[in-house]
């Protein structure tokens, strides 16, 4: 079983980030249970705005990144609050994936995203935590993931100027219990999945 996380942060690499923090979380306690794990900071990597998913011209990293989107099972997208929304890295990955809707497996009828699972992270010193849960879910309900119950975890600082860093705070505990359980109901879903596939959908 494999996991690949996502981060959609705006802080290029080496910076910390908090959204990879918390990200962490969640594939620590998928790598407790035996699952490979694979992260992507985003931002450090060059992503064509489209929705395609071949390169949109010479030097576009996205297929490589698909790539490995496509050699996991589980899908943690992990991303920042800013204005109570998800970050723009965040739509534009989301955007490129907007091309698995027309893609199939191999045998050319089950869509790609079809027996995969999603969750969320979101993180911030600002409201709009929920909203930018049910923004990403969204999309990837979509194109086909499943997502099963309470598979995200959250922090955010709240109205006004502050520390955004998650980990400074009294209420980090709820947001690692609850990315604990969200690695949990993951595997959880990944596994019936596997154990079960969803069928292809009828041909219109």
């Amino acid at each position: 079983m494999k996991a690949i996380c996502l981060n959609c942060t705006l802080k290029r690499s080496p910076e910390a980030s908090s959204t990879a923090s918390l990200a962490d979380v969640v594939m620590s306690a998928l790598r407790d249970e035996g699952v490979e794990t694979d992260e992507v900071r985003l931002v450090d990597h060059r992503i064509d705005p489209g929705v395609i998913s071949e390169a949109v011209a010479d030097g576009d990293e996205w297929p490589a990144i698909r790539a490995r989107i496509l050699a996991a099972e589980i899908l943690v997208v992990a991303t920042p609050t800013w204005m109570g929304r998800p970050s723009s890295v965040s739509q534009r990955v989301l955007e490129r994936m907007d091309a698995f809707l027309s893609e199939t497996r191999e045998d050319g009828e089950t869509p790609i995203a079809y027996n995969r699972v999603a969750g969320v992270v979101v993180v911030g010193n600002e409201d709009g935590a929920h909203h930018c849960i049910s923004e990403i879910s969204g999309v990837l309900v979509d194109v086909g993931y499943t997502i099963p119950g309470q598979a995200w975890t959250y922090w955010n600082k709240g109205p006004g100027p502050g520390e955004e860093v998650w980990l400074t705070t009294d209420e980090r505990q709820w947001s690692i219990t609850t990315g604990q359980t969200a690695a949990r109901n993951l595997l959880a879903a990944a596994r019936a999945l596997q154990a079960h596939p969803l069928p292809a959908p009828p041909k219109s």
